[in-house]
C-alpha cells in the first residue's frame, strides 16, 4: 500500500463505519450498509423460495437458487462483478521475452478494462508455440509478495514451493500469471475504476485473463481452464472460479478457512486496513467486527458453489494463517452439495505435515487433478 499508513488509520478510526467513510473518500466509493446473513453458513441444503420461505434443497434446480444467493452475497461485500461492456479489446503487449528451456516466458500487459492494463506472465511450451499442437491452459495466481509479486510463480522469486506456473509450463500447459492489485508494481486506481475492493478487481483481471487465453489459437479450451494458487492465490482461485465457470479445475493451497475462524476470531484483524479488511481485499468486511456470524457469505458456501467441479485443497497441519480443522469444517458443509450433484470424490482435502507452504508432493497431486480435467484422454 502506498501513501497512507493504515496502522495510523486504525488507531484514529476504530469504528467500521468511520473506516469505510474514509475508504469512500480515498476511492470515491460510497460505503454500504452491511447486509445480514439470512441462511445457515454450514447447512447448504436449504434455500429461500420466491416467497422467502426457507425450504430444503432436494435437487440441482433448488441448489441453483441457493447458489445464486451466495453469489449475490459475495458481491454485496466485494462489489459487483463488472459487466460485458468492460470487456474491451485486450490489446496485448509483449514487454519482455525469455527462453525458459522447454517453454517461452513472456512478460505481457493486457487491457483488462478501459483505463487499466494488467501485467502478467504468459508461459508457452515451445512445441505449442511452433504450432505442433494446442495445449490446455491454467491460470496461476500468486501469493502475497510485495517485492516480486507474480514473478514468484514463474520461478523468479527465489521461494521454494511457489513456482507452479513454471512447473505446469514444463508439464506442457500454457500458463497465465496476472499480477494482483496493490502488490509489488501493480497499483490500479480502484476507486477511479469503480471498485470497492481489490478482491473484485483481481477477479475481473483473472476473468479477462481467461478471455486472453481463449483468444490464443494455440490454446485448447475444450475442457475449460485450471486455476491454481497459494495463500492469497489460493482464495483468489476460489473466488474467481465461483464467479467464472470457465474454470473447471481448482487448486487452493493455504488459502482459506471460515471467516469466523480466521486467526481464531481475533478482533484486531477485523479493523479497517487489517486482515481481510485491507483495500487490496474487502474493506467492507470491517463492518462485521464483533459480529462475524453475520458475514453474508463464507468459505463453506464458496466451496459448495464450486460443485461439482474438481477442487483440491492443500491445508497443512501447521499453517499459521488458516486453520486446517476449519478447512475440514468447510469441506464437511460443502460435501453434501457435491453428493447432490453426483461427484463427492471431486472435493479433495489434504493435510501435509508442514507449515504455510505448498510441498512438492502436494503440488504434484494437484497437477494430477488438473490433468484429470484438462487432459482426460491422457488419464
Amino acid at each position: 500500500m502506498t501513501g497512507v499508513s493504515y496502522t495510523a488509520i486504525r488507531q484514529l478510526f476504530s469504528s467500521a463505519a468511520t473506516g469505510l467513510a474514509l475508504f469512500a473518500v480515498l476511492s470515491n466509493a460510497a460505503p454500504a450498509q452491511p447486509p445480514l446473513r439470512t441462511l445457515d453458513r454450514t447447512n447448504l441444503l436449504q434455500y429461500r423460495d420466491d416467497s422467502g420461505t426457507v425450504k430444503p434443497v432436494t435437487n440441482a434446480a433448488e441448489w441453483g437458487k441457493r447458489r445464486a444467493d451466495i453469489l449475490a452475497a459475495m458481491q454485496q461485500v466485494m462489489g459487483p462483478m463488472p459487466g460485458d461492456d468492460r470487456r474491451v479489446d485486450l490489446a496485448v503487449k509483449i514487454e519482455e521475452e525469455a527462453d525458459a528451456g522447454s517453454y517461452v516466458r513472456r512478460l505481457i500487459t493486457y487491457q483488462s478494462e478501459p483505463g487499466s492494463r494488467t501485467p502478467a506472465y504468459l508461459c508457452i511450451p515451445k512445441d505449442v508455440l511452433a504450432g505442433k499442437h494446442k495445449a490446455a491452459a491454467v491460470l496461476c495466481l500468486h501469493p502475497t509478495d510485495n517485492t516480486v509479486g507474480h514473478k514468484v510463480v514463474v520461478g523468479l522469486g527465489g521461494r521454494a514451493g511457489r513456482q507452479y506456473a513454471a512447473e505446469l509450463a514444463e508439464r506442457g500447459y500454457v500458463t497465465l500469471s496476472p499480477a494482483y492489485p496493490h502488490l509489488a508494481n501493480y497499483y490500479p486506481n480502484l476507486g477511479k475504476l469503480g471498485y470497492v475492493s481489490g478482491t473484485m478487481k483481481a477477479i475481473w483481471d483473472n476473468s479477462r485473463g481467461l478471455d486472453l487465453l481463449e483468444s490464443r489459437d494455440y490454446v485448447d479450451s475444450t475442457n475449460g481452464f485450471g486455476a491454481i494458487g497459494h495463500s492469497l492465490g489460493g482464495h483468489n482461485a476460489v473466488y474467481t472460479a465461483v464467479l467464472d465457470e470457465r474454470v473447471t479445475a481448482v487448486v487452493s493451497s493455504c488459502g482459506l478457512d471460515s471467516y469466523t475462524d480466521y486467526m481464531d476470531g481475533a478482533e484486531r484483524v477485523w479493523y479497517f486496513g487489517q486482515g481481510w479488511c485491507q483495500i487490496r481485499y474487502m474493506p467492507r468486511m470491517s463492518n462485521y467486527r464483533n459480529k462475524l456470524e453475520q458475514i453474508p457469505f463464507d468459505f463453506p458456501e464458496l466451496l459448495g458453489a464450486l460443485a461439482p467441479r474438481p477442487l483440491f485443497v492443500n491445508a497443512p497441519l501447521h499453517d499459521s494463517n488458516f486453520r486446517w480443522k476449519s478447512v475440514d469444517d468447510c469441506a464437511e458443509a460443502a460435501r453434501p452439495v457435491y453428493e447432490l450433484l453426483g461427484d463427492p470424490a471431486n472435493l479433495q482435502i489434504e493435510h501435509p505435515d508442514s507449515d504455510h507452504n505448498f510441498p512438492d508432493d502436494m503440488r504434484e497431486a494437484s497437477y494430477q487433478v488438473i490433468d484429470s480435467v484438462l487432459r482426460p484422454a491422457d488419464n
